[in-house]
This record gives structure tokens, sequence and C-alpha cells, in this order.
């Protein structure tokens, strides 16, 4: 089983970098972090309280998934866009910080790469806790700064105040209890500030070749 794991925080260009990889390995890819969007998602839908913490991780082994290039369902639901609003955003951390959740998001994890032969994963703890074995373990990470440009210039908004965001969302994930946003050992750190796509694809590709 072949895989890719990518880590790092929000902005730092994980799923662009990620989906480029993984077209060029010809390897399936997998947007970890759209699976606790999800989750989030379905839990807002459903009015559960998010500190409720067996009702959160109840609905978490029950909500029927679906993350692809296709989109991402969730019960049957195209919640592409809505797990993208600024309501899913402010909550997800919360609920990925759900053991329970976390457990189950796990097992589909490794369950997805399985039923393929491996892929392209990224998220928070793919290198450190899902796959500690993969072939090529790795960090994206950028300043806080470039990050916020960044999504100012997919989504708009103040720049400033996402950039506190991001900040904000950086503690809260590095420091919860079950699975921290930590660079696993053995990983590598790519730097993507100032770097063009081409580029953070050629140095991957380099390693891989190096591996």
């Amino acid at each position: 089983m072949r895989v890719i794991a990518i880590d790092g925080p929000a902005g730092a260009g994980k799923s662009t970098i990620a989906r480029a990889l993984a077209a060029r390995l010809g390897l399936e890819y997998l947007d970890t972090g759209a699976m606790y969007r999800g989750v989030t998602f379905a839990a807002l839908r459903h009015g559960l309280l998010l500190d409720d913490i067996e009702a959160v991780a109840s609905l978490a082994r029950s909500v029927v998934l679906e993350v692809s290039d296709a989109g991402v369902f969730v019960d049957g639901v195209d919640a592409t866009a809505a797990i993208r609003t600024a309501e899913v955003t402010s909550a997800v951390s919360k609920v990925a910080a759900n053991s329970g959740v976390r457990t189950e998001m796990r097992d589909r994890q490794q369950q997805w790469a399985t039923e393929r032969d491996g892929g392209v994963v990224e998220g928070r703890d793919i290198g450190s806790v899902v796959f500690p074995d993969a072939e090529l373990k790795l960090y994206l990470t950028a300043s806080p700064r470039v990050r916020a440009e960044r999504r100012v210039a997919e989504a708009g908004g103040d720049v400033d105040e996402i950039e506190r965001a991001i900040a904000a969302r950086d503690h809260h994930d590095s420091n919860r209890a079950d699975s921290p946003l930590t660079e696993a050992d053995g990983s590598t750190l790519v730097d993507t500030t100032g770097l063009t796509i081409p580029e953070v694809l050629e140095q991957i590709l380099r390693l891989l070749e190096s591996a």
C-alpha cells in the first residue's frame, strides 16, 4: 500500500498540493479535513450541542460521508459549499477535538486507503497517527500572514481578521489532547511561503525520488 501523508495547518496549501501530487502519481486523494467538516455540518444540521461529546461521537459513527473529487455529501445532501461556510469553520475545531469522532474518522481513513491500496492523504494527524508508516510524510506550512492572504484571495474577507482566526485555530489544533497538530517523526518540513504550486510539487517529487 502506497500512502503519501501530508499534514500542516490551515491555509498552508495542503489540499492544492495533495491534489496535484495525487494526479502526478496516479493515486487517489483524500481531504480528511472535509470529513471533520462533514461531521460538523451534520451536527449543526441536527441541532446538537457540540459540547455533548457522546452525542456528536454517536453521530460521527452513523453519518454517511462521501468525500471525493465530485464533492462532499453528508447523508446524501450535497454539502460541498456548506462545509466551507463561516459557521462550520468556527465550529469544526471543537468537533475535531472529540476523541470519539477522531477514532471513527481515523478508522474510515485507514479503510479508504486499504480499499485503494494507498493514496495521497492530507490532514493534521495523518503522518503522526493515521499512517505513521507512510512512504513519505510531509508537513506543509507557511507564515500566518501568507496563509491569511491566500484565504482572502480565495474567498474574500479581512486579512487581519482571518490571520487572527488562523492563529487561534493553530493554537487549538496544536494543543488538543487527542492527536494534536504536530510534525510527525520522520516527516519533512516544507515551507510553502513564497513558493508556487509547481515549485512545491517538484520539491516533493525530488523527496520521493530520494526516498
